[in-house]
């Protein structure tokens, strides 16, 4: 619970000093923050070794009128979200001789079901690993007092946390040093239903020669695109901005495709 109390703290400290973003403080991002696809190096394929796909199962597909985790949904030709997943790296290890694990973050939603799904899998060629992701107490608006009365309150007393609760999670899991002890030094990270996430070797590389921490892919925003997060420069450095950040009368140049002209996709590698 320590890093939900660190969170929560967080929240009230911010919300006490009335902080936000300084709008004036933003740019978009320069040149060498943002770089074209086409100039990125060729690459050996035995950086592979080096890398885990990680996939972020943690959600219901309750939103779209199905029970269960949202990766078991049937989406082609009676495959799942899952199933596709798991090809997908198959794939890749049998095109390249690599053994790149598979790894899924469950939350406590989830990881009954996955657990039992996984199992049929056993035969593949691919080694699926599996976590949790923290469990927090729900708050009281009002009293801003924690829902569940003890560590066995019922499930809707408590939330998985957002995706970003997955660096603590991996730790905390005792499955990040058994990646680091296997010779993996890169993770790959995206929702499991975001089939168009895929390994590029090409971006892999270009992480790997300049020592980033992180590497987002990013398209040209279009008017579809208006409320989706992007890059910025902020006093120097990169930052993703989201539109909950944005301040109210800033919204509008922030949806326009004029100052901010480039929109996240939903794929993100983590050193």
């Amino acid at each position: 619970m320590e890093s939900f109390f660190l969170l929560f703290n967080r929240y009230l400290t911010e919300k006490a000093k009335g902080e936000r973003i300084d709008w004036e403080k933003i740019q978009p991002p320069n040149p060498e923050q943002v770089r074209p696809y086409e100039v990125l190096p060729n690459v050996d394929p035995s950086i592979l070794n080096k890398l885990a796909v990680l996939k972020l199962n943690g959600g219901l597909g309750t939103t779209m009128g199905c029970v269960g985790p949202k990766s078991v949904i049937e989406v082609r030709e009676g495959m799942t979200f899952l199933d596709l997943s798991v090809r997908q790296i198959e794939h890749l290890n049998e095109k390249y001789n690599v053994n790149v694990p598979f790894i899924l973050m469950n939350s406590f939603n989830t990881d009954e079901d996955t657990q039992r799904i996984i199992q049929k899998y056993q035969n593949h060629n691919i080694s699926i690993l599996t976590f949790n992701q923290s469990r927090y107490p729900r708050v009281d608006k009002e009293s801003l007092l924690p829902c569940p009365e003890n560590a066995d309150s019922d499930k809707s007393n408590w939330y998985p946390p957002g995706h970003g609760d997955i660096f603590d999670a991996l730790t905390n899991s005792g499955l990040l040093d058994q990646l680091i002890a296997a010779g993996k030094e890169y993770i790959f990270i995206s929702n499991v239903d975001k089939l168009g996430a895929v390994v590029d070797l090409n971006i892999f590389q270009t992480m790997i020669d300049s020592q980033a921490e992180y590497v987002m892919e990013v398209t040209d925003k279009t008017k579809a695109d208006i409320k989706g997060g992007t890059i910025i420069d902020y006093e120097g450095k990169p930052r993703l901005l989201e539109v909950a950040q944005v301040p109210k009368d800033h919204l509008d140049e922030f949806c326009s495709t004029r100052k901010f002209k480039i929109c996240k996709l939903t794929i993100v590698d983590r050193n």
